[in-house]
């Protein structure tokens, strides 16, 4: 049964893998490079076939996943580049005395092009690597600016097929895209559920629910970019529209799955009372799981949509079983049948948003009411500055990629000094390891380096031993192009996987042109460990970025995205009325920050111990932070989608006081020294109001129970009550938090 289901799952996981858009990627950059020789070779002009070739390998990288007119605009940016890179490069027929300041020059100018965002960074390293290829693939037969005009025609080969190959699927990067989302939900799912386990591990578990939430949120920017975009530029579309509507659901269906309506220390004593209900919660939202996981299979078949009875029959169990203790006398047990039927709520919630998920994918007709206006959907679409200025404004030492691009100018030109000066074979192996290699964050960069050199040793053990046995032109070039393209379609998933295929592929290429390809291979390995142990070098020693120098402003932003999200609430709640589109964008931004803020943390625990300054006090920042939001996401989804009653007075007094605490704490952000060691453990001007608040909410919420019989009324005190005490009880800690720290 093991051995089966094994097999069983792998063999889904290789079709899955076969099906992904990174293997067609792959494969068309197959074609790409492959094309072009063979015609090459037949028409006997292998000259012009290799340049093509290149060109259009060189322009791959800023083939970037998304909007297809982005796209376009990305690979004819990169091929502009790749000539004017390649005609310089030609022409750098001069001594290596003014060889290495041409060439630091040139990789700082290419790789400065990041600071414009991801796709940018993406037609930077086309660049690179047509500056670093340049000193090797010079053309006999060609001028140089024949040899660059053709690596330009390369890039426009390139440029046909992948437009073509989107026309030819459309939906295949939708459709991946919204299954992991689905996929990725279901597991946020399933690890909330093991948070009112049997002596859950929760402070694992509430790490493991902040790497979803990041995956999830950047999944969400770049299918809310796909189809914005899309609709922007084709006008509306029912595919695109339902899709739409899909992705708004699930948005909503994670925010419902971060609140957390109850608390859990409580919850615990209850369950513990009543154990039947700590499984059948469970079991609801094991099932909530499974159906989220199944959709992947439903997109285009709509018969296999599960059935909603089992989600309803074990909602009106709970319903009857919760109902039991709202007829109990005693006070206790009424305030956990309060508890208990805010969290079946919140699952009712969940239920309406998976039969409208289930509705969209079983393909309706949808009339234009139920569009959601283009107007609107550009608010939530976050749009890169390409202003000229940008380069200015970023020509500072306190600029990640200023630095980053300084770094890897100085890194490449003492690689290749270091290539010549021990006349290595291919001296440019070395700087095409750092430019692959090294990234502005140190943490990456270590990992890359290491299975950077992991996978080139396996791959030269595996070639060595292939080489051996098979001696035929034919065949290696058969299992190199085969090793290039499963080497792109791993780089994202499996960075050591794809070395080891690009090492493989480069070694079947000169075994080819190299009768004594164990030299080849033994030159490989060395130039990769080089470029491998430079660029880790270079990153601890070559103005370092360390994340402590830079966390406070996403501490800050993180802030700041929460602070907006919880005054729009606070507005609504107090104005009532239609649900206003900024509290969404806020509601959208407060949730992107906090992924910023947790990427950023993660990058600072992959660092040095050394660099890691007050980290357990940042980690506690980070991890309020996310609280906060928690708290917010809790009140939203309760505020949106029940009728509540007027805010009182002593509402506007909290909310009030919670906002005083926000901005105080923005105030404290912007002053404190993250770089200084120094704290105070004991401020003494910070004076809690927490107690004193508790009590007041207390009686607060024992008086509507008191002066009203609506059920309703009871759950609303209870949960916004309870909620905005633990956010101006988190506002606080924050506060007492960078009350800590030594301020300059």
């Amino acid at each position: 049964m093991f051995i089966s289901n094994f097999i069983s799952n792998h063999i889904r996981e290789l079709l899955e893998f076969l099906k992904s858009t990174s293997f067609s990627k792959a494969v068309l950059i197959g074609v790409a490079i492959s094309v072009p020789i063979i015609i090459g070779i037949v028409i006997d002009h292998l000259d012009i076939g290799l340049a093509i070739c290149f060109g259009a390998f060189w322009c791959s990288p800023s083939d970037v996943s998304g909007n297809l007119k982005h796209k376009q605009i990305g690979i004819v940016f990169s091929t502009l580049l790749v000539i004017l890179v390649s005609f310089i490069g030609g022409y750098l027929e001069i001594s290596n005395y003014f060889l290495f300041p041409v060439l630091g020059v040139l990789t700082f100018c290419i790789a400065f092009i990041s600071i414009y965002g991801f796709r940018a960074s993406m037609v930077s390293f086309s660049g690179l690597l047509a500056l670093v290829l340049s000193f090797s693939n010079t053309s006999e037969t060609l001028e140089v600016y024949q040899y660059a005009l053709w690596i330009g025609a390369g890039g426009l080969w390139y440029l046909i097929i992948s437009t073509l190959w989107f026309y030819l699927n459309p939906k295949a990067y939708t459709e991946e895209t919204l299954n992991e989302i689905f996929i990725l939900t279901a597991d946020f799912l399933d690890t909330r559920k093991k948070l009112i386990g049997e002596h859950p591990d929760r402070i694992k578990l509430q790490t493991q629910l902040i790497d979803l939430k990041i995956e999830l949120t950047d999944l969400h920017d770049t299918f809310r970019e796909i189809l914005i975009s899309y609709r922007k530029s084709s006008g509306k579309s029912n595919y695109q529209g339902k899709r739409l509507l899909i992705f708004i659901e699930l948005v909503e269906l994670l925010e419902t799955a971060v609140a957390n309506p109850v608390n859990y220390e409580t919850m615990d004593v209850l369950f513990e009372i009543h154990p039947k209900f700590k499984i059948d919660f469970q079991k609801l939202l094991s099932e909530f799981s499974q159906q989220i996981r199944s959709f992947e299979n439903c997109i285009n078949y709509s018969k296999k949509i599960p059935s909603n009875k089992v989600l309803f029959d074990a909602i009106k169990s709970l319903e009857l079983d919760i109902s039991k203790l709202k007829n109990e006398t005693k006070p206790e047990e009424y305030e956990q049948y309060l508890m208990l039927q805010n969290f079946l709520d919140y699952q009712k919630k969940q239920f309406e948003k998976l039969k409208k998920i289930k509705w969209l994918l079983g393909n309706p007709e949808l009339t234009t009411d139920e569009l959601v206006p283009a107007d609107d959907l550009k608010r939530f679409v976050n749009t890169q500055d390409y202003n000229p200025k940008l380069i200015l404004r970023s020509f500072s030492f306190r600029n990640t990629i200023f630095k980053h691009s300084l770094r890897l100018a100085i890194t490449v030109m003492l690689g290749y000094g270091i290539g010549l000066y021990f006349d290595l074979q291919n001296p440019y192996w070395i700087i095409l390891t750092i430019i692959i290699i090294m990234r502005p964050s140190y943490g990456l960069t270590k990992t890359r380096s290491k299975d950077r050199v992991i996978g080139t040793l396996i791959g030269a053990v595996i070639a060595s031993a292939l080489v051996i046995f098979v001696n035929n032109t034919y065949v290696y070039g058969a299992l190199g192009v085969l090793s290039l393209t499963i080497a792109f379609s791993m780089v994202q998933k499996n960075y050591k996987a794809s070395s080891t295929f690009v090492t493989l592929s480069v070694i079947f290429i000169y075994a080819i042109l190299e009768p004594n390809i164990v030299k080849v291979i033994q030159f490989r390995v060395i130039d990769t460990v080089i470029g491998a142990i430079l660029s880790f070098m270079a990153m601890r020693l070559l103005f370092p970025a360390w994340s402590f120098m830079e966390i406070g402003n996403s501490i800050k932003d993180g802030l700041k995205a929460n602070t907006a999200f919880f005054n729009s609430l606070s507005k609504y709640f107090q104005e009532k009325g239609k649900v206003p589109l900024s509290l969404k964008v806020n509601r959208k931004e407060a949730f992107l920050q906090m992924s910023n803020l947790s990427s950023a943390f993660q990058r600072m625990a992959q660092e040095p111990k050394s660099k890691q300054n007050h980290i357990d006090s940042i980690y506690e920042l980070v991890e309020i932070n996310h609280s906060f939001l928690t708290a917010l996401a809790s009140l939203s989804s309760y505020i949106q989608n029940h009728k509540t009653t007027e805010a009182t007075e002593e509402f506007k007094i909290l909310s009030k006081k919670i906002e005083d605490n926000l901005y105080t704490v923005c105030s404290q952000l912007s002053t404190i020294n993250f770089e200084s060691k120094k704290i105070n453990p004991n401020p003494l001007d910070f004076k809690s109001e927490s107690d004193r608040v508790k009590l007041s909410i207390d009686n607060l919420t024992d008086d509507t129970i008191l002066n009203t019989k609506n059920v309703h009324t009871h759950m609303e005190a209870h949960l916004i009550w309870e909620q905005m005490y633990w956010l101006f009880s988190l506002s606080e800690k924050m506060l007492k938090l960078t009350l800590r720290f030594k301020i300059d």
